[in-house]
């Protein structure tokens, strides 16, 4: 009982921060994008952000408990033979890639939209372009880490 509750709280995580993701890069970037208007990304950050984050620590915490679980312990992450451990040292890396992407986004990206909120049009051209590049690279991010996940169930990637 307890494994099915944590892969459904993994899954309710999973379907909150790439779900998040998606609108962002799919409805609130490109407006925001032709506009060259940082209201729009701040607004929806604002409030996803916390969302967000409270889905990925989920994850975080339910994927380490399954993951444990399915190494037989944690001792076996580097012993090969047992079938998940390439598969949760791939979650493992994507992840450290994702943790870098949200702090360098929110220390970094966020701020320099904020900074060019008053000054909309030309001057927030630059910011926005490369928060969006951002954006869709955490995107596909969450997209590798879902489809790595599910392969613990398919028998591997591909």
């Amino acid at each position: 009982m307890l494994h099915k509750a944590l892969v459904i709280l993994h899954l309710l995580g999973a379907a909150a921060w790439i779900g998040g993701h998606i609108v962002l890069v799919l409805v609130v970037l490109p407006p925001a994008l032709r506009a060259r208007d940082t209201k729009a990304v701040l607004h929806f950050e604002r409030g996803y952000g916390r969302v967000g984050l409270a889905a990925l620590a989920i994850q975080i915490v339910t994927g380490s408990l399954l993951a444990s679980k399915w190494l037989g312990g944690w001792g076996n992450i580097l012993n090969f033979s047992v079938p998940a451990a390439h598969l949760v040292l791939a979650k493992l890396a994507l992840l450290g890639v994702t943790l870098v992407h949200a702090g360098y986004a929110f220390h970094r990206l966020l701020p320099r939209l904020a900074a060019v909120h008053d000054t909309n049009g030309p001057a927030a051209t630059s910011p926005l372009r490369r928060f969006a590049l951002h954006a869709w690279i955490t995107t596909m991010l969450a997209v590798l880490l879902l489809i790595v996940g599910a392969s613990f169930r398919l028998g591997g990637i591909f």
